[in-house]
């Protein structure tokens, strides 16, 4: 997928959204979610990507910096990653 089919397929989520849920979402910072989403997947597991990426999203909708939650995401990936947190 090319930047430019990845920035219209996100425009036309997110008029989808709210056109069909009434809810307005802001614009998004394409490259943090795909490095937080990378993050996850090389230091975690593949799956974790997306669970993450709705996970800083979430924290966004509840009022959190989006900034200062991706930093605290992409800090724990890179402590998972050399086995910190791991029961």
């Amino acid at each position: 997928m090319t930047h430019d089919e990845l920035t219209h397929w996100t425009s036309a989520a997110r008029s989808a959204l709210q056109t069909q849920t009434g809810v307005t979402v802001p614009e998004v910072d394409q490259q943090l979610l795909l490095d937080i989403a990378r993050d996850a997947a090389h230091a975690v597991n593949r799956p974790a990507a997306p669970i993450t990426t709705f996970l800083l999203g979430y924290a966004a909708g509840q009022g959190a910096d989006i900034a200062a939650a991706a930093s605290v995401l992409q800090q724990l990936a890179g402590e998972w990653d050399l086995g910190l947190h791991r029961e």
